[in-house]
């Protein structure tokens, strides 16, 4: 194997990392400082919630579709996995969210 073609194999490993590294940077920052814009409560819950759960779903994505190889796949296969997830997750969090702030608002 040339170096080249090794360069490009291990490239996307790279730009797969720094991404996840800038997402979890930017929730541990917004963890610790907790803008006060961000706390705002739609939904039973905060901005900042809503927020997180928005980019855990973005870090689940590349995870799953880089390093778990779905990426590459078929149309079809990749909408039979991200399908569901992404009907499910959002239903089951807003379920979760709003019968909560119910039982204990």
């Amino acid at each position: 194997m040339s170096e080249d073609n090794h360069t490009k194999g291990t490239r996307w490993i790279w730009k797969i990392f720094w991404i996840l590294l800038i997402i979890t940077t930017v929730e541990v920052a917004f963890g610790i400082v907790k803008p006060a814009f961000l706390l705002g409560e739609p939904l039973g819950t905060s901005w900042l919630n809503i927020f997180f759960i928005v980019l855990t779903l973005v870090k689940a994505y590349y995870i799953v579709s880089f390093f778990m190889h779905l990426g590459h796949e078929r149309k079809n296969m990749k909408l039979t996995i991200y399908l569901p997830a992404l009907i499910l997750i959002p239903y089951l969090t807003f379920i979760v969210l709003v019968e909560g702030a119910y039982l204990f608002g």
